[in-house]
């Protein structure tokens, strides 16, 4: 360790996910363990630029690597896209004699994270979401837990389904990106899988199978759609006035954030939350902690965001051939 970091700071930012807090621990522990003082921001950016922050001691984190949530919580800034703003930010920062700063959230947070390091500040990001899409890391904080959610969730709506002899449309989250919904419904052995990647058509790929199901004698029907398609509601109108068939339309919403994280979630946190520490006692800056290859590693922030994750073919291709 040759950097001469004295003082770290930790947030987190965006919407919270399941084993931010683990994450949390990790960062306040290993640091306490490299005989730093750790200081927690308050509500994210938010805090960052109000100076709502004070230091975390080993106990502070005792007992939350099983709660949901965030315990620093998290807050939306549009200050924080002012470039004075980020300035302002850097000298609260360094008036508490923070050297350097973790920052745990999604893309967006990530370009906060940049514009902190280049105003002089030297930041460590790590991937907090449950959507799964950020692009330079296979895996994210939060996406298991949410997945099980899901998958629980979704269980649970087949019971009812099945003894009505009717068809579900059921959302759930991932933005633009549709790794919950192909996840989950291959999980859940949904009929149908929506997702923003992929073209489709209401005839060929939603009413189709429902029918070709019902004629096999399928009891029930569910069309998982992924969060960047929407419009289940009208879409189970449809679906209905078309078949006849009895059809219901659920959205999950944020119950899928929440919950005790999952073992991977807790373990992935403490490594990622780990190395976050250790970079920047390397004198390193600017980075995104991620998931490689099933490695906990590092890539450029610039060269992060740069990235473009895709859902794998391979993926959509299972999907297809035993989602009947």
């Amino acid at each position: 360790m040759t950097a001469n970091i004295k003082t770290i700071g930790v947030l987190t930012s965006g919407g919270d996910a399941p084993g931010m807090n683990p994450a949390i621990r990790a960062v306040v522990r290993t640091g306490i363990y490299y005989g730093l003082k750790v200081v927690g921001i308050k509500r994210g950016y938010n805090g960052l630029l109000n100076g709502d922050m004070a230091e975390m001691k080993s106990r502070d984190v005792s007992n939350i690597l099983q709660r949901g949530g965030t315990i620093l919580q998290t807050a939306r800034c549009l200050e924080f896209k002012e470039k004075e703003n980020i300035e302002k930010s850097v000298e609260i920062a360094k008036a508490f004699g923070i050297d350097g700063l973790v920052v745990i959230g999604g893309d967006g947070s990530f370009r906060g994270a940049r514009e902190l390091c280049e105003a002089g500040l030297p930041t460590i990001a790590m991937p907090g979401t449950i959507d799964n899409d950020i692009d330079c890391s296979e895996y994210t904080i939060g996406y298991d837990t949410c997945l099980n959610t899901v998958k629980d969730a979704v269980d649970k709506i087949k019971d009812t389904t099945e003894s009505h002899e009717r068809c579900s449309v059921v959302e759930v989250m991932g933005r633009a990106a549709g790794y919950i919904a192909v996840h989950a419904g291959i999980a859940c052995g949904a009929n149908v899988i929506l997702v923003p990647e992929v073209e489709w058509s209401f005839e060929h790929d939603v009413l189709r199978p429902i029918l070709e199901g019902k004629a096999r004698g399928n009891r029930n029907s569910i069309v998982l759609v992924a969060e960047g398609v929407g419009g289940v509601i009208e879409m189970a109108k449809e679906i209905e006035k078309t078949t006849g068939i009895e059809t219901r339309a659920t959205i999950l919403g944020h119950v899928q954030r929440g919950g005790s994280p999952s073992a991977r979630d807790r373990v992935v946190a403490s490594e990622m939350g780990c190395l976050a520490v250790e970079l920047l006692l390397q004198g390193k800056q600017n980075r995104i902690v991620c998931m490689r290859d099933h490695v906990i590693t590092d890539v450029d922030i610039n060269e992060g965001l740069a990235m473009k994750k895709i859902l794998p073919e391979q993926l959509v291709a299972v999907a297809k051939k035993i989602c009947l």
